[in-house]
């Protein structure tokens, strides 16, 4: 007992018999300031592999950056905007919001962020400005400040070769906080997003049809399109990493097929990053964009691969309304702890028309490794999971014929229900995935500069920024004929796929299997719809 509470167990007493009534009216007084607290869903120890050893806590001192996910206002009113701006017969079709715009009408008020402020400041907590589209806050300080403002402990582990925090029990907030929070992004670091590429170090590229930028725009009909200058001016693609790259490397390449390409730009989000582990992923992503829409800008997003990381990464995506996006580092979706945050963002971008693209796995239809599973953040319905495959062209650089690659992720989810758009085609009652494919197997793969040397990289995020490529090329044309942007990708892409124009946008892709599903006629839960006709696609749309 502490001296303090001592002092005041005295004081009572002495108050005790002359002033009965007091004694009555103070422990009813202390429980009224005492605010009942809402615990979060999810696991209490986040995703830690049957492995784990508790090795101890964390330092009280050690600081822990922190993301505060904010509920989304009117569900309802923009569930009902998203199905009207996605209805070809709708005039509000592709009529989408800016960020102000999204901000003012289901981002969290101004009164919310400053209660939710308030109170982190009141637990010792720095707390960040709110981003753009008024859903997210920074926050941090020390373990044991934060351990406090979320009713929690944070041990540590020993785990894969890692050592590990994560929290012990689910965090909590007081009842009024926790009505406007979704999410509380950082108090563990056991996460990690892995890039889903395959490297085949060797001097030469080997046989089959090793992607250069001629002769994917000729598998893909986009040698036309670029010549006459639908190439990506003007546009941004902002690609998801969470790790630094070569920049030497990327300009290597752009140089030996003379691309003329502008430079990358890094954008920091949460710091940035100092690790280069996953440098290749990067350097494929740009090298991809480059090729297939050489005047597009392109903005890497750079991001601690950790879960607070992850959300403020979406977060700036969105609040800068970066048009189109591409992500090719995910995890199995049953082991993703930010769902609920990431797929408001998602939910946002769908709503200002941004196209997000994102790798479908390399696992096949065992994502996790050992059951019928998929992977995240492909399987959010409003991304769209590019699945892989095995392109063949002919001596002129045409496309030739398709096949679904075996490591082609796909399947269904566990997470989310059948969406609307896919419901013609889906009678599983899950969101299914992939939703298209591109080039990504062993026999088609790409040859890049990897940190400075020449070699063949291949996997599903080889096929995300093809796709995302390609909606650059798409909204340049789009612009050039004042017509809408490509926009929420996967409203555009199903309404396209069950129209007369599907058999020359799209290659139907019918042969092939990933372990758990089989390539058919039309959709498929390996390949999709498909990859794109470019030039058709383009052509039948605008």
């Amino acid at each position: 007992m502490s001296v303090s509470s001592k002092r005041i167990r005295r004081t009572l007493g002495v108050l005790a018999a002359p002033l009965p009534v007091l004694v009555l009216a103070l422990p009813v007084a202390h429980a009224a300031t005492a605010p009942t607290r809402t615990a979060f869903a999810g696991t209490a120890t986040p995703h830690l592999a049957s492995d784990a050893v508790r090795t101890g806590s964390v330092a009280a001192d050690a600081q822990v950056p922190l993301e505060i996910s904010l509920k989304p206002r009117d569900q309802a009113g923009l569930d009902a905007f998203l199905r009207e701006v996605s209805d070809p017969a709708s005039p509000q079709y592709k009529h989408y919001l800016t960020v102000p715009q999204y901000a003012a009408a289901y981002g969290a008020t101004d009164a919310q962020i400053a209660e939710v402020t308030k109170y982190l400041k009141a637990q010792g907590l720095s707390v960040g400005a709110a981003t753009a589209n008024h859903l997210t806050l920074s926050a941090s300080g020390s373990a044991a400040k934060v351990e406090k403002a979320f009713g929690v402990q944070l041990g540590t582990w020993h785990t894969a070769g890692r050592d590990v925090f994560a929290n012990t029990t689910a965090p909590t907030l007081p009842t009024d906080i926790a009505s406007v929070v979704s999410g509380v992004a950082g108090l563990s670091n056991a996460s990690l997003r892995t890039a889903a590429n395959h490297v085949d170090n060797q001097a030469a590229p080997h046989a089959g049809t090793v992607l250069t930028p001629t002769k994917a725009r000729g598998g893909y009909n986009l040698s036309s399109s670029i010549s006459a200058g639908d190439n990506g001016s003007g546009q941004t693609v902002g690609l998801v990493e969470f790790s630094a790259y070569s920049a030497s490397a990327v300009a290597g390449y752009n140089s030996k097929y003379g691309l003329g390409a502008p430079t990358a730009s890094v954008v920091k989000v949460d710091g940035g990053t100092t690790d280069t582990s996953g440098s290749v992923e990067d350097e494929l992503d740009i090298e991809v964009i480059n090729a297939l829409a050489p005047k597009a800008n392109v903005k890497v997003y750079e991001a601690p691969n950790s879960d607070a990381g992850e959300v403020a990464l979406y977060a700036a995506l969105v609040s800068a309304d970066v048009p189109v996006i591409s992500s090719s580092w995910g995890e199995p979706e049953n082991q993703e702890n930010n769902l609920s945050s990431d797929d408001a963002d998602f939910k946002e971008a769908a709503a200002q028309g941004q196209s997000v693209f994102a790798a479908s796995g390399d696992s096949g239809a065992t994502d996790d490794g050992s059951t019928l599973s998929v992977d995240y953040p492909a399987s959010d319905p409003y991304v769209s999971g590019v699945g892989g495959t095995d392109l063949t062209v002919s001596s002129s650089n045409a496309w030739s014929s398709e096949t679904g690659w075996s490591g082609s992720g796909g399947g269904q989810s566990d997470k989310w229900s059948t969406p609307s758009f896919q419901t013609p085609v889906n009678s599983s009652g899950h969101r299914e995935v992939p939703d298209v494919s591109a080039a990504g197997g062993d026999s088609s793969p790409w040859y890049i500069d990897a940190d400075g040397s020449w070699t063949d990289v291949w996997g599903t995020s080889a096929a995300a920024p093809n796709w995302a490529a390609f909606a650059a090329d798409y909204n340049t044309a789009a612009g050039k004929a004042g017509k809408a942007k490509f926009g929420y990708a996967n409203s555009f892409i199903y309404t396209v796929a069950r129209s007369s124009a599907y058999s020359s946008a799209f290659h139907d892709i019918k042969s092939g299997n990933n372990g758990g599903y089989n390539a058919g006629t039309g959709y498929d839960e390996v390949t999709g719809w498909g990859s794109y006709n470019g030039a058709k696609f383009i052509a039948a749309e605008l």
